[in-house]
């Protein structure tokens, strides 16, 4: 089966979704997920990647990064994936594939979703039963943005930043609008290659030259033998 296209786009924030082989864990410890978060603070300045949001559950990474024209994307991604294999391989004498494929990837329009997607990966410990709140969540960039804690791995979001004119009315709204608008439970934040507003998704699918495929309706013609 051919691989699907990698769209990077340039001044663009990307979801980027990488999961354990057969939905198996990749973090067994809170020391584990340590030693990615370092990665990521190692390999996001060699690469010139922001990373705005993340989130690290035990089968699955969450990242939203930034993309300028001097990233490099690619070799982030499998320094990033092939180190945490190798620290693995090497302390659980594990043999095999550790991640299931590629990380998949979903451009993101920045000033009416970055928000909302940054929302839908830090509430996943919250969606799956780990903890009732948010900040009690020590592996994802939440807390860095609700209650200030200094995050070496995350850039600010200039959506964030945009929420009010100074550090407490900024917390404030985010908290509101993360926590007190509900939990969001959405498929198309994993599932479609561009998120975002119809003319914004139009616009991307003329840009790559992407033609939507609308199936036809009624019953499927019978096969000649």
């Amino acid at each position: 089966m051919p691989r699907g296209r990698r769209f990077t786009p340039v001044d663009s924030a990307l979801h980027i979704m990488c999961r354990g082989n057969n939905r198996q864990n990749i973090f067994k410890s809170d020391s584990d997920k340590l030693y990615y978060w370092r990665l990521l603070n190692k390999l996001k300045e060699e690469n010139k990647v922001d990373i705005f949001h993340y989130c690290l559950m035990d089968n699955h990474v969450h990242l939203i990064v930034w993309l300028t024209l001097s990233s490099g994307l690619p070799k982030f991604m499998k320094q990033l994936n092939l180190s945490y294999y190798s620290y693995y391989k090497k302390l659980y004498g594990y043999w095999g594939h550790v991640w299931q494929g590629r990380y998949r990837s979903n451009v993101v329009e920045t000033e009416s979703y970055l928000l909302q997607c940054g929302k839908y990966i830090e509430l996943n410990p919250v969606r799956a039963g780990i903890v009732k709140m948010p900040e009690e969540y020590a592996f994802s960039s939440y807390r860095h943005y609700a209650c200030g804690y200094p995050d070496a791995v995350v850039s600010d979001s200039p959506v964030f930043l945009g929420l009010a004119d100074h550090e407490v009315g900024r917390k404030e709204r985010y908290v509101e609008f993360v926590v007190d608008s509900g939990i969001i439970n959405s498929n198309k934040f994993a599932s479609q290659d561009f998120i975002g507003s119809d003319d914004f998704i139009s616009k991307l699918r003329q840009e790559y030259d992407i033609k939507e495929i609308k199936s036809k309706g009624g019953r499927p013609r019978k096969q000649k033998l």
